[in-house]
């Protein structure tokens, strides 16, 4: 990535040539929006997209990165910013899983890890060691529990990773270094360029309704979540982290709305980085068919204060303890039609 960013700056073009060279930019633009349309459309499937082996294919595809993040930052929109990042980060995992160990170090070190081989066989299957601190700021957000620190071995301060493990890192690496890219304002930009953002724009929209569409049932009405539950499922839908106590606190809201466990994991598949076994798991045990057998309510609002989740409380959240009260409250300014009051009980919770 490194690397490309410079040759992208030997070419040294700017906004002019793009509009005066049309023809000759053609082939970038066209596959700079392709980028960021996948990436919209499915995730998954961008992240499997394989480089391309011609040398003018290479050229089209090292230029048209810093082109479709000019296209990226054009939409202001925090949806496909996220989304963007998340789906080349994915990808840029997805083909480092398939580099040998060394490029793995030497990309690691372009973003300062001063990560290190490990040839101690005794050591195996480890193959790398970094410092805690480079392992602890780019794994706090994973929700897994082989993540944890506890759960690595730790040697005179330096953590001990297999070589999938880097290449996880690294994708939260890259993600945030793309989001940071992504972090800044275009004055103006040319109407052809603007006619690309546009058509990104609508495509969003469209995907965020199928998304909204395909998660809620028709009894759920979204508009009445109140705005912690609204914050955190914003996020999710976004593609970005969110706290264990978000997720709680997300996940067990919508099955006390009515939402069954399939409709709750497939709008965590359709939208999120998961991992499928993990996040069944965790809706089943929230939903009290798996484990203790117990169904979890959401966190009381004093709970979600704590934690930094409440933090624009809505005039429907006076003197309520749970957000289910408030979106009790808040249907009542929508049409009968639309509410499901028996699924909201206005219940307290640990």
């Amino acid at each position: 990535m490194k690397e490309a960013a410079e040759h992208v700056r030997g070419i040294g073009i700017d906004f002019d040539e793009l509009e005066r060279d049309s023809d000759f930019y053609l082939p970038f633009l066209d596959r700079a929006e392709k980028r960021v349309t996948d990436a919209l459309v499915d995730v998954s499937a961008y992240a499997q997209t394989q480089p391309r082996d011609e040398p003018k294919d290479y050229e089209i595809e090292i230029f048209s990165f810093p082109l479709a993040v000019l296209l990226v930052v054009g939409t202001e929109e925090s949806f496909i910013k996220s989304r963007y990042a998340l789906a080349e980060a994915k990808r840029a995992s997805a083909l480092l899983r398939g580099e040998e160990k060394e490029k793995l170090l030497e990309v690691a070190n372009n973003f300062g890890w001063d990560a290190r081989l490990v040839n101690d066989f005794s050591l195996q299957p480890y193959s790398f060691a970094l410092r805690f601190p480079v392992f602890l700021k780019n794994s706090t957000g994973f929700h897994d529990k082989n993540w944890k620190l506890v759960n690595h071995l730790l040697i005179d301060g330096e953590v001990y990773l297999t070589a999938r493990e880097v290449s996880r890192l690294l994708e939260e690496e890259v993600r945030k270094y793309i989001e940071g890219r992504l972090d800044t304002k275009i004055k103006s930009l040319p109407s052809a360029i603007m006619a690309r953002v546009n058509r990104l724009r609508q495509l969003a929209a469209e995907k965020q309704e199928q998304i909204r569409l395909e998660a809620m049932p028709d009894r759920v009405v979204m508009e009445a979540f109140p705005s912690c539950i609204k914050g955190v499922y914003d996020r999710v839908s976004a593609g970005r982290p969110a706290s264990h106590m978000g997720r709680f606190a997300l996940t067990s809201f919508m099955l006390s709305i009515g939402m069954s466990e399939e409709d709750v994991f497939k709008f965590f598949r359709s939208v999120s980085d998961f991992n499928e076994r993990m996040t069944r798991y965790q809706v089943e045990h929230i939903a009290g068919t798996r484990g203790s057998g117990t169904k979890y309510t959401p966190p009381n609002c004093s709970t979600l204060r704590t934690h930094g989740i409440c933090i624009s409380p809505e005039p429907e959240c006076n003197g309520a303890v749970n957000p289910l009260v408030c979106y009790k409250r808040k249907l009542k300014n929508f049409p009968e039609d639309e509410q499901s009051e028996d699924t909201m009980p206005e219940t307290k919770s640990d």
